[in-house]
């Protein structure tokens, strides 16, 4: 992949599920070389979810593509000089351990960068660095239901939803890829190290643009709406007649004026700015219903597609595979695993004129890479990589 725009930089990936691997994937995809270090034994727990076939969960065939696995166990004296060999060879180190946990294994910033002078550092945290709760634990569904995203999901007369996915750790994961791009740009400017300091739930908190700013207009938190938005009607989803789901947002004036002329309800023309949609929601949301209930799916898309409208199915993972336009754009690959088994797994994504991600290597079994990656660029022999192994380090 002679153009892609990451090829030369080496991430160090001391990171496990979901975030941080995430991270290092992203990076991965776009040439980036990723050394995955995992626990000996065990490795990142991601391996072992289930479902599994012969002891491995097909999701590591998504998580550890494109990384090299180097087992270190970072509880045993002397593997902190070990990744900081590591890390000297590395542009990038991201992590997800606690602040606490990082010092106590001896590989937080200060120990890496002594290693390295102007090494990047991405560490995601549950509640970041600094604050009364830097050392309190935290998965994405802590950081959801910190960030008021769990707050506003559900039905208004029902306890609060998670949502359908981790979506904090999603979400972090891509914040994180683009910070870590931002601090090496700033490192080359510079010449300094970089530490990126992120909290799991900031991202989510900054993707919600109106619930911060809608607070401090109003003094209502917004809360939980079901399928509504509480700023556009109709939104919703919406059954056709033989039993599918259709989102269908008329997010704009000119939407909204093409959805009513395709329904045939010139008596809703009135209604003609947001606020008087609102107001009049339970209406124009029952009519927008009883419309979609009168039809198929597929004549109702072809319908509404033709009249410009934006509409679209609730796809299950089986028709997002068979659909036409995911398998034209290649959105979903068949990628062999470590045995060897065809896997059907997301592309990376995006389209670039003048590059394109790629899947350059299956994901490793663990500490495949070990004596390899210990020798070429930590700089040890054979010997130091067998007394390592003696003493239960790797």
């Amino acid at each position: 992949m002679t153009h892609a725009p990451l090829r030369g930089v080496r991430v160090l990936d001391l990171s496990t599920i979901l975030a941080g691997p995430l991270t290092s994937s992203l990076l991965a995809e776009f040439g980036a070389e990723v050394i995955k270090i995992e626990q000996p034994g065990d490795g990142d727990p991601a391996r072992s979810y289930p479902p599994l076939e012969d002891g491995v969960s097909p999701q590591w065939s998504l998580l550890g593509r494109n990384k090299r696995s180097v087992t270190i166990d970072l509880h045993q004296p002397g593997a902190a000089d070990v990744v900081g060999r590591l890390a000297a060879a590395a542009d990038v180190v991201v992590t997800n351990f606690r602040p606490g946990t990082l010092r106590r294994f001896g590989v937080d910033f200060d120990d890496l960068v002594a290693y390295r002078p102007d090494l990047v550092m991405v560490h995601i945290s549950a509640f970041g660095r600094t604050g009364p709760y830097a050392d309190r634990p935290g998965f994405a569904r802590v950081a959801e239901s910190y960030a008021g995203l769990t707050h506003r999901t559900g039905e208004p007369d029902r306890p609060p939803l998670f949502a359908g996915y981790p979506v904090a750790d999603g979400v972090t994961g891509i914040y994180a890829a683009f910070a870590a791009l931002l601090a090496l740009r700033q490192r080359d400017l510079t010449g300094e190290p970089q530490l990126v300091d992120i909290a799991l739930y900031e991202p989510l908190l900054r993707m919600m643009e109106d619930f911060i700013v809608g607070f401090d207009a109003t003094g209502h938190s917004i809360s939980r709406q079901g399928n509504e938005n509480p700023h556009i009607s109709p939104n919703n989803l919406y059954r056709t007649r033989d039993d599918h789901w259709l989102a269908l947002p008329a997010s704009t004036e000119q939407m909204w004026r093409r959805l009513i002329k395709v329904m045939g309800a010139d008596d809703l023309a009135g209604y003609t700015d947001m606020s008087q949609r609102i107001a009049h929601r339970k209406e124009i949301e029952a009519r927008v219903q009883a419309f979609v209930a009168s039809h198929d799916l597929d004549p109702l898309m072809e319908m509404l597609v033709d009249a410009g409208v934006a509409a679209g199915p609730v796809n299950s993972a089986a028709e997002i595979c068979a659909d036409p336009h995911v398998r034209e754009r290649g959105s979903i690959v068949s990628v062999p695993d470590g045995a060897g088994r065809q896997r059907l797994m997301q592309a990376p994504a995006g389209i670039f004129s003048g590059f394109e991600g790629s899947i350059r290597s299956v994901a490793p079994t663990l500490g495949q890479d070990t004596d390899a990656v210990l020798t070429q660029l930590a700089g040890l022999s054979d010997d130091d990589v067998a007394g390592l192994r003696e003493r239960g380090v790797i």
